[in-house]
């Protein structure tokens, strides 16, 4: 200010304004004491109480659900037939109960295995006890009489075959009736697998899955046993067959027809996704949460709730949650959201309508 002006306006010249000097754009400023004694309060473009960003970590192909599944249809299909087996004979004269349990049985355990796959790869021996202890007799029960329904089918289809000349299982149309009847098989471990998630779509997705892979698991299951020459082991690889194709085909289907989803980006499920089909999706360290976080200590038991609010997804947190690295309590999440509790980290996807 000039010295001349001697009333109590102030007013600022050109060479006041020359000497005037401004910080770094690119440099925030601290809270504290500045230069000169003069406090300093940040900058106003600062987040309040940021969160680092969880580092996205590679997904392994064992947390892939079409890859678990397989594994588990797979497995379940070996044990059954590994039971009834040694009571099964191959002979058009001669029958033992393994010869009538062998297909319920694989059912009723690949029911199991499906249901129980998920529970292991989220570490969760409560939800394994109990889904276990749920699909066991449902499956025994669907076992049987998709059995029987199955059998029906077959034998109708072999009777149009024979009235068409057909003799001989090397003639594929025979391949493709087996193939046609089990898909009855496959419908069984879907809906299994959907009540056990308590949710109708989920068993929708199950029941396609399980028809398209049995289906296709059916039809190599006589060419398998020509190759192998019957018997045993033809027996053996050709139930794997099918319970692999099962569970893969339910794990792809049920991927490629999802409408939202978390996928882990961090943490010990990294590469896992979870399909928000129920209402109210909860998250914690429970393991009766429906998303299971294990191994931080700083998760609450219930830490977080995701809710369907019309056709928006509501992030409602219960304890420290962030989400694109703000601290929030009550967030609607958009796609691509990236929300953080602990050391895990999701991004929350939805399908793109038209």
């Amino acid at each position: 200010m000039s010295p001349e002006n001697s009333d109590k306006t102030i007013k600022i010249t050109l060479d006041d304004l020359a000497s005037v000097t401004t910080p770094d754009a690119g440099a925030p400023l601290a809270i504290g004491q500045a230069q000169g004694g003069a406090k300093v309060y940040g900058s106003v473009s600062e987040p309040a109480d940021p969160q680092t960003k969880v580092a996205e970590e590679k997904g392994s192909i064992l947390l892939q659900a079409w890859f678990y599944l397989g594994v588990a249809g797979m497995l379940g299909s070996l044990a059954g037939w590994g039971i009834a087996e040694p009571h099964f004979v191959d002979s058009p004269t001669e029958f033992r109960w393994g010869n009538f349990v062998i297909i319920p049985l694989i059912v009723a355990l690949l029911c199991v295995g499906f249901a129980v796959a998920e529970s292991i790869v989220e570490r969760s021996p409560r939800k394994v006890l109990i889904r276990g202890a749920l699909s066991l007799p449902l499956g025994i029960v669907l076992g049987f009489l998709f059995d029987r329904i199955a059998n029906f089918i077959y034998a109708i289809g072999l009777s149009i075959l024979f009235e068409m000349g057909v003799r001989t299982t090397s003639n594929p149309s025979i391949w493709v009736v087996r193939g046609f009847a089990w898909m009855i098989f496959g419908a069984a471990g879907g809906v299994v697998y959907g009540i056990i998630g308590q949710s109708s779509k989920r068993t929708l997705y199950g029941v396609l899955g399980g028809v398209i892979g049995a289906g296709l698991g059916g039809v190599v299951f006589d060419p398998i046993a020509m190759l192998t020459h019957a018997g045993a082991a033809s027996r053996a690889v050709g139930f794997a067959l099918v319970g692999l194709a099962t569970g893969v085909g339910v794990g792809l289907v049920e991927s490629a027809l999802k409408d939202r989803w978390l996928y882990v980006t961090a943490g010990p499920l990294a590469g896992k996704q979870f399909i928000l089909y129920k209402p109210r999706t909860v998250m914690g360290s429970d393991q009766r949460c429906d998303i299971y976080l294990f191994k931080d200590s700083n998760i609450l038991k219930e830490h977080a709730l995701v809710e369907l609010a019309g056709s928006r997804i509501m992030l409602r947190a219960i304890g420290q949650t962030y989400v694109n690295g703000q601290p929030v309590r009550q967030q609607v999440l958009m796609s691509g959201a990236v929300v953080q509790i602990g050391r895990y980290a999701f991004r929350y996807q939805e399908r793109h309508r038209n």
